[in-house]
C-alpha cells in the first residue's frame, strides 16, 4: 500500500528536508507540496491524501486552521511539524497521529510513519468489512441484517491511544493498559494500575469511545476494563465487587449485575 502525502510549510528549506528524510520510506509518495494554509485546504479537498506533514505556525491560516478547514471531507491523518514546543497541547487535543520537532528527528520520523501505516490498516479493515456488508445485502439482504446484527460492533473503529491532559502535561494512554473508570461531574479519573490521571469529558461521550466488549458500565459512574477482572466477589444486597489485576475493587450495583454477568464468569 502506498501512503500518499502532502507536505505543507511556508519556508521551501524545511519542505526540501522533509522531503529527503521521507525518501527512504519506499511506500510513501509525496505528491505535492504547499507553501500556506489556503493552498493546503485546497490541494487536501482535491487529492485526498492519506497524510499531510503540516506546520502550525504559517501566516494567515496556520495548521490547525487547515484542519479545520478540511472537516467538511473525511480529513487526512496529520503530522504536525513544528519548531514550537507549546503547540505540542492543541496538537494532540487536535488527534494528530503525531507531533515532530523541527529538525525533524530520523528516528522519531520512522516511528511516525509506523503510526500512519497502522492507523491507515484499521481504516481500511473497517472499509473493507462495510463493503462487505453492502455486497452481502445485494445478494441475500436477509444475511446482511443477521451479519450486520452480530459484526456491527467489532466493525466499529474504538480508541486505541488516548490523550490525557492532566497536570499541564499530555499524557498518551494505551486503552488496554486502562483499569477502570470513575466519574466525577464532567471529569474522569482514568485508572491504569500504577497511576491516575484526570480527564475533562462525561461519562458518555467517554463510553462512545470504548470497545463496548471490553469496557462495561458496571455502576452509575463506573467502568471497567473486563479483560483486567480476575475475580467476583459477592457482596450484600445482590451486588458484588470485581477484583482487578492491580488489587483495586470495583463495586457493581444491582441493576448492572447482569450486564457483568454476561462477560465474567
Amino acid at each position: 500500500m502506498t501512503i500518499r502525502a502532502i507536505i505543507v510549510d511556508d519556508e521551501k528549506l524545511a519542505i526540501q528536508g522533509l522531503q529527503l528524510r521521507l525518501q527512504p520510506f519506499e511506500d510513501v509518495e509525496v505528491i505535492d507540496t504547499c507553501a500556506n494554509g489556503r493552498e493546503a485546504i485546497r490541494k487536501i479537498k482535491t487529492l485526498k491524501p492519506d497524510v499531510v506533514f503540516l506546520d502550525i505556525q504559517m501566516p494567515g491560516f496556520d495548521g490547525f486552521s487547515v484542519v479545520k478547514g478540511v472537516m467538511g471531507i473525511e480529513p487526512p491523518l496529520v503530522v504536525f511539524v513544528t519548531a514550537y514546543q507549546e503547540h505540542a497541547v492543541r496538537a494532540f487535543e487536535a488527534n494528530a497521529v503525531n507531533y515532530l520537532m523541527k529538525p525533524v528527528d530520523e528516528d522519531k520520523l520512522a516511528d511516525t510513519i509506523e503510526r500512519v501505516r497502522v492507523r491507515l490498516s484499521e481504516k481500511k479493515s473497517s472499509e473493507d468489512a462495510e463493503k462487505l456488508l453492502i455486497a452481502l445485502a445485494e445478494a441475500d439482504p436477509d444475511a446482511a441484517m443477521e451479519f450486520g446484527d452480530d459484526e456491527s460492533e467489532s466493525a466499529e473503529r474504538f480508541e486505541k491511544l488516548i490523550n490525557i491532559k492532566d497536570r499541564g502535561q499530555i499524557f498518551r494512554v494505551e486503552v488496554d493498559s486502562i483499569e477502570h473508570i470513575e466519574a466525577a461531574g464532567d471529569y474522569m479519573c482514568i485508572y491504569t494500575g500504577d497511576n491516575s490521571l484526570i480527564l475533562r469529558e462525561t461519562m458518555k461521550d467517554l463510553e462512545r469511545r470504548l470497545d463496548p466488549r471490553k469496557f462495561q458500565r458496571v455502576h452509575r459512574s463506573k467502568i471497567v476494563n473486563l479483560d483486567q477482572v480476575r475475580q467476583v466477589k459477592p457482596h450484600t444486597n445482590g451486588e458484588c465487587f470485581l477484583v482487578l489485576d492491580s488489587g483495586a475493587e470495583v463495586k457493581v450495583s444491582r441493576s448492572y449485575r447482569d450486564v457483568v454477568a454476561r462477560f465474567v464468569h
